[in-house]
Order: C-alpha cells, then sequence, then structure tokens
C-alpha cells in the first residue's frame, strides 16, 4: 500500500501505518470458529478485511484496480492452494461480502453472504421492518448500496468504531448510515441545526447521547453531517468524542457526581473499586464501546481536507468508506425504480425512457470532463443530479399530459358543439322548406 499509493495534497489519507494493520485483524477475529471452519473461508476473510481497511479508502477505480491486483498477487504467493479468482476478475467479479447478519437480522454471527440475493433478500427485509417503526425511506437496494450497508455495519458495530462515509452529495451516506445503524439494534441520533443553535446546544445533545450510551448501556450512532457544522468549534468536540471519548467540560460537577452514582452499582458488580475515577472511567469505556459516529462529509472543495488537517481524529479514529460515482447499474436500477409507476403508452417506451436516463447522465458526465480540461472549471453532477433529472422528467411528462388532455377536452367540447349547431341548422333549414311552401302559398291567395 505504501509504494503503491503515496500520500499527496489531494490524497491526504494516504497514510498506511501499523493502524490499519491492527484493524485488519480486529475484522478477522470478529470472525467466529462457528463460520470459519475451512482454511479457504479464512483466506477468504482476511481478503475481504484487507479490502475493507485499504480498499474503502481509495478515491477513484484505476486506484481500486490496482489494489485489487496487488492483493489478488499477495493472495496467490501467499496462500497458492486457495483458488480466489472469481473474486478478481475484471468483469462482474463475483461478491465477497461477510457481514453479522448473514444467518438473520436479529443472530450476530460474522460470515460470509453466499450470493447476492441472499444479501438483497435481507436487506430489503431489513428495510421493510425499518419503514415499518420509522419515517418511510425510499431506497433503492443495487448492488453498491448493499455493499456500503455491509460496509457501515461493520464499522460500527466493533467497540468505538466510527465511520467516515466520503462522497458527492446524494449519494446516499445518510440513509444508508441510518439503515445500518437499525440493523445493529442502535438508535439513530442528530442535531438539529436551528438559526439559534450554538455550543451550547451541541453539549446538550451530547450529554442526552452520552447518557444513552454510558449510563443506560444501549447503543446510539450519531450521525452527523458536513452541513451540520455551523461553527467549526464544534469539531473540537467531534475531535475528542472520536479520539478519546471524552470531552473536556461537557459535564458540569454536579452532573458528575449524579452519573459516578448512577454507574456505581454496575462498577460494584464488575468487582472494581467504586471510587470517583474507576466510576468516571468506568462511565467513558461504555460511552466508547457504545456511541458510534457516521460522519458525512464531501471530498468537492478545500473545506474537508482544511478540516482533516486541523482535527486529525477525522481521519485517524475512523474507518473509511468512499463513496465512488453511481455504477450504471445502479443509475438503471434507480431510473428503473421511480418511472415504474408513470403511465407510457407502450413497454417499449418505458424501457427506451429508462435507458435514455443514465446515457444522458453519462453525456453530461463526459461533457463535464471537457469544461474542466479546457475551462478549468469544475461541474460536478452527483446521484442528486441524476434523482432532480427523473424527478424533472415526472413532472414535466405530468404538466405535458395534464395540457394535452385539457386540450383534448377543449376539442371534444368544440366538435360537440359544431355538431350540436349543425343538427339545429339542419333542423331549421328542413323547417324554413316547409314554411316556404306555406309562405308560398298564402302569397298566391292574398294575390288573388
Amino acid at each position: 500500500m505504501e509504494r503503491n499509493f503515496r500520500k499527496t495534497a489531494i490524497n491526504f489519507h494516504y497514510e498506511f501505518n501499523v493502524r490499519h494493520l491492527t484493524n485488519v485483524f480486529q475484522g478477522v477475529l470478529q470472525a467466529k470458529q462457528d463460520a470459519i471452519k475451512e482454511p479457504d473461508n479464512l483466506v477468504k476473510l482476511w481478503v475481504h478485511e484487507c479490502e475493507r481497511i485499504y480498499g474503502d479508502r481509495l478515491v477513484n477505480a484505476a486506484n481500486l484496480a490496482t489494489f485489487r491486483a496487488s492483493l489478488f498477487d499477495t493472495q496467490k504467493k501467499t496462500f497458492p492452494r486457495s483458488n480466489l479468482a472469481n473474486f478478481f476478475k475484471a468483469e462482474n467479479p463475483e461478491p465477497l461480502v461477510f457481514a453479522n447478519f448473514v444467518a438473520s437480522l436479529d443472530d450476530k454471527l460474522y460470515d460470509q453472504f453466499p450470493n447476492s440475493d441472499v444479501l438483497s433478500q435481507r436487506l430489503h427485509e431489513a428495510l421493510r421492518e425499518y419503514n415499518d417503526t420509522n419515517a418511510v425511506m425510499d431506497l433503492v437496494l443495487f448492488s453498491d448500496a448493499m455493499k456500503h450497508v455491509c460496509k457501515i455495519s461493520r464499522i460500527i458495530s466493533n467497540d468505538g468504531g466510527h465511520a467516515l462515509l466520503v462522497g458527492v452529495g446524494g449519494s446516499g451516506k445518510q440513509s444508508l448510515s441510518r439503515l445500518s445503524s437499525f440493523i445493529c439494534q442502535f438508535t439513530t441520533m442528530a442535531i438539529m441545526i436551528s438559526s439559534t443553535y450554538g455550543i451550547g446546544d451541541l453539549k446538550v445533545d451530547l450529554q442526552k447521547m452520552y447518557n444513552k450510551a454510558g449510563l443506560k448501556d444501549e447503543g446510539v450512532m450519531f450521525l452527523f453531517t458536513e452541513g451540520q457544522i455551523t461553527n467549526e468549534r464544534f469539531l473540537v468536540f467531534i475531535n475528542d468524542l472520536l479520539s478519546s471519548g471524552e470531552i473536556a467540560d461537557l459535564y458540569p460537577a454536579e452532573d458528575i457526581d449524579n452519573i459516578v452514582n448512577g454507574v456505581r452499582n454496575a462498577v460494584k458488580s464488575e468487582g472494581i473499586i467504586d471510587n470517583k475515577d474507576n466510576c468516571w472511567k468506568f462511565f467513558i469505556d461504555r460511552v466508547r464501546k457504545n456511541l458510534h459516529m457516521s460522519l458525512c462529509f464531501s471530498p468537492v472543495g478545500e473545506s474537508f481536507r482544511n478540516r482533516s488537517r486541523r482535527f486529525p481524529a477525522l481521519i485517524n479514529n475512523t474507518v473509511i468508506d468512499w463513496f465512488h460515482p453511481w455504477p450504471q447499474e445502479a443509475l438503471l436500477s434507480v431510473a428503473s425504480k421511480f418511472l415504474e409507476e408513470v403511465e407510457m403508452p407502450s413497454e417499449e417506451v418505458r424501457e427506451a425512457i429508462i435507458k435514455f436516463m443514465p446515457y444522458s447522465f453519462g453525456v453530461v458526465d463526459e461533457a463535464s470532463e471537457m469544461i474542466k480540461n479546457t475551462e478549468r472549471r469544475f461541474v460536478y453532477t452527483t446521484p442528486k443530479s441524476f434523482l432532480e433529472l427523473i424527478k424533472l422528467f415526472k413532472t414535466m411528462l405530468e404538466s405535458k399530459s395534464r395540457f394535452l388532455e385539457n386540450e383534448q377536452e377543449k376539442y371534444e367540447v368544440g366538435v360537440g358543439k359544431l355538431q350540436q349547431t349543425e343538427e339545429i341548422v339542419s333542423a331549421l333549414e328542413a323547417d324554413l322548406k316547409i314554411k316556404s311552401v306555406e309562405v308560398e302559398e298564402l302569397k298566391t291567395v292574398a294575390n288573388k
């Protein structure tokens, strides 16, 4: 990793050290002997953990391809008896996904998913359960999204595991974090930003999370996004939370005494001397075990790089999951899902429109690249842009359909009126013929 991926001003997080090696082995040790019965399973597990710790940090497809080639080479040399070529194919590789909800959502056994269908079935089941008890999330679980859910749940299910999700707006970082938190049976908490929200409000929110995680011994996921940083000093608290779990001046002295008394019985039951220092340390250890962060940042612009330099725990004490652009298959799945209920003249037309959406998105991407090369200006097309494109199409289609229906209605009413008038005129003409004969007779009589 150190040889292939150098740290640069842009890829400032390409810094590989013993901490990452430790994370790989922590991941391997999540598995139990019940799941890893064969040597091949252990090799697959090791490959999977290396991909999660090293591969998920990489910023583009080219770097990922280099990494996978290097990993495959290492695997072949070190474990020649294990044939994992199917997982490293350039096109349509078999998914290698380990998660702790393979058997069921409640049975926490870290094992490999046998295939994509089982993974899809399990996550759709989780999404249904989530939507039954929370505000409905209209998620399209394509292959990449399912893998991200497994990655995030793997990070936050570890004691003191914090996830740093980096991707452009609309990639699904927050939605997938909420689903992952639900699968891990944690309570998802986030701060509500308003014009008056300040440091004092953040402290109050953090106290609530600390009390839930430390006093009640419940799993909590703190979902924090870049848009919530209305004051850069917020990151001082976040940095402390990530690095040691102990935030200076978070609690006044009387609240600390209440917390110490609150955990005293638990400390005694663990066989620890129940003095103030031990009780406070026990509380902080519990918080570190139960409170997990999901930080959702965008790589666009300078702010992410500057914040990471000033607050090193954002990189050093988190596991990074870099969200790459949606693949073609994902764009097709999303377009298909959102357009399936739209009324179309035929299935052929529907299919053509669904296929056009990713194509148009690709054309705009190419144009953006040209602008970048010629004008030195960045134009970003994000998954959110793609969703907006579909929304705009549906809105325009609906308004045009309504307009045409109104015009058709006016036309039909007009034609009806013309036909009605024609009938009346025909009746009048017939009447007129009879009347004119009568008039001629009367005229003749009058003349006589």
